[in-house]
């Protein structure tokens, strides 16, 4: 006897003002069954006891407008289908024969000011698209669209992504754990004790005076990029910026200690003491995750930095007593995808164990490992010159298949195509002025600086669309690696010890912080080995979702730790 598939619950879940919410269950074909107006002081009941019965799709115009406040609430939501970040995806598309058309009320406003509090308030309020019958009408186009798609891939997409918005919202409300007065201790101790209100600390002090005093300019304002140069110009420093590659290459005593004042500006105009009052509290880091920021569906942030933690700060972030980190990461993850995309078995061997690089010397296409990485992330980026461009041809002997794809997306993408990643999403079409240069640069006429420019653009772009498959591709491993280790947390029970700064969390393992290859959790110590487990499997069902048996490795470094410090 075949069973047969119990069809997906499905509620549209709108927040139509500040302080109501309309929820519409649909039957089987996707019409209004039943229809709920609720206040907020009875959507977190609701939600949640819809949530206990069986675990509903969500259909939510974004989860910044609507899981942030039920996470508030104490609710959070199984899975959704996330409106806006799908948009995005079904509308440039080129996996189908009818994208989702274009539409100012869809196209994601991301916030790019750094004012938490104000920004977060502000992406609690709701948006005029929000009516259940926009958002009814939205949901149909696009399941019209990824229906159509046959192969399940850009449905894979689709749910990964909102899965992902679920995911940015719940790792801003539970934070990540960061000592306070750890930071201040980095702090004082790399940059000297704490200036007063408009000052440097003691060690930038000293830096600054040593680079005037070489420069023999004892009110020289280092921060002044044109007085600088022409101070440096002055003692022999011929050099166009003051870059630290560019600095590195001449042999003269300020080079030194102008590159340490360098690096401890950035550390304190970074993530020095105004930083940790601004966006860190009660021994969290909250930043503002924006879930394809970037065309390849990489993460990108709009405040406090989350995406450039550090090295030296690692050591801050801390597990709350009782509890632990689980720190994982993919090595040469991209390299790794595009290895299973082409399904190039020689390159998949070499990426077999923990370091690919060594794998590709082994083949004897490249001597050194060092060698090896330019190789690859030429092969990857379009290096034509230097020692990338030197190795790049050795690789098309070893891994002829990876080499034909990226060789084909940079071909398509000089001629103006569109290119996709594995699961479907495309990339953008070049700008109209682009489109014009190329065309002009054809003309019978056409001056030859006016050929030399479109070309060298038009390689800019293929360069572009060789490296978007690739990484989009990582990005989507990245997305259901995360999705999966969300699904095995859920399943784990409540500690006996409660982390009450991680809010809604607070007893339960969880995700606290992401950078496209890289995860951290923050678990109950008895639960540390079962969640590494469970990070490990993830990533097993993450390469198999997207390769199914293709003999690809994708190696973690994992470890269980009290500190992120590596």
């Amino acid at each position: 006897m075949t069973s047969r598939r119990t069809p997906e619950r499905r509620i549209v879940l709108a927040r139509e003002n500040p302080r109501g919410w309309t929820a519409v269950e649909l039957d089987d074909a996707g019409e209004e069954r039943h229809r709920h107006t609720l206040g907020d002081d009875a959507v977190a009941a609701w939600v949640a006891a819809e949530e206990r019965e069986d675990t509903p799709r969500w259909i939510i115009r974004t989860a910044r407008e609507v899981y942030a406040p039920l996470l508030a609430m104490g609710v959070r939501l199984t899975r959704t289908h996330d409106l806006l970040l799908c948009h995005a995806i079904l509308r440039d598309t080129d996996q189908v024969a009818r994208p989702l058309a274009p539409s100012p009320e869809w196209v994601r406003q991301d916030p790019v000011v750094e004012d938490a509090p104000s920004l977060f308030d502000a992406l609690e309020q709701p948006t005029s698209a929000d009516s259940v019958a926009a958002l009814l009408d939205q949901f149909r186009l696009q399941r019209r669209v990824i229906d159509s798609s046959g192969d399940g891939r850009l449905g894979l997409l689709t749910s990964a992504e909102s899965a992902g918005g679920l995911i940015a919202e719940e790792m801003r409300a539970a934070g990540l754990p960061w000592s306070e007065t750890i930071h201040d201790r980095i702090l004082v101790d790399t940059l000297g004790s704490r200036p007063l209100a408009g000052g440097l600390p003691s060690v930038m002090v000293g830096e600054a005076d040593r680079v005037r005093s070489i420069l023999g300019d004892p009110a020289l304002n280092l921060d002044s990029q044109p007085k600088l140069l022409r101070a440096l110009h002055r003692v022999g420093v011929q050099v166009e910026s003051t870059g630290r590659w560019e600095l590195a290459r001449h042999d003269h005593a300020v080079v030194g200690p102008l590159l340490a004042y360098k690096k401890l500006a950035r550390l304190l105009s970074a993530n020095g003491w105004a930083w940790l009052a601004e966006w860190v509290h009660d021994g969290r880091f909250r930043p503002v995750y924006i879930p394809g920021g970037v065309v390849t569906g990489r993460w990108a942030s709009a405040g406090g930095g989350a995406l450039q933690i550090p090295r030296s700060l690692r050591r801050a972030v801390r597990a709350d007593a009782g509890w632990r980190l689980v720190v994982a990461d993919v090595a040469q993850l991209e390299p790794r995808m595009l290895a299973a995309m082409a399904g190039d078995r020689a390159m998949a061997r070499a990426a077999q164990g923990a370091d690919l690089y060594a794998g590709v010397v082994a083949t004897g296409a490249v001597g050194t490992r060092e060698e090896a990485k330019y190789a690859v992330l030429g092969a990857m980026y379009g290096a034509t010159t230097g020692d990338s461009g030197r190795l790049v041809p050795r690789l098309r002997k070893v891994y002829p298949r990876a080499m034909a794809l990226v060789d084909e997306a940079a071909r398509i993408g000089e001629d103006g195509g569109v290119v996709s990643t594995w699961l479907g999403r495309s990339s953008p079409r070049p700008s109209d002025e682009w489109a014009r240069m190329q065309a002009r640069a054809t003309d019978a006429d056409a001056e030859p600086s006016d050929v030399t420019v479109a070309r060298r653009r038009a390689r800019d772009w293929g360069r572009f669309t060789r490296n978007f498959v690739v990484q989009g591709t990582a990005a989507e491993w990245s997305l259901i690696w995360l999705a999966e280790i969300r699904h095995r947390l859920q399943q784990f029970p409540e500690a006996p010890r409660p982390a009450p700064a991680s809010g809604v969390f607070r007893t339960r393992p969880h995700l606290a912080f992401f950078l496209h290859d890289e995860v951290i959790l923050h678990v109950p110590e008895e639960q540390a080995e079962a969640a590494a487990d469970a990070v490990r499997e993830a990533a097993a069902v993450a390469t198999r979702r997207l390769f199914g048996d293709f003999p690809i490795d994708v190696p973690l470094d994992l470890r269980i730790a009290e500190s992120a410090e590596k």
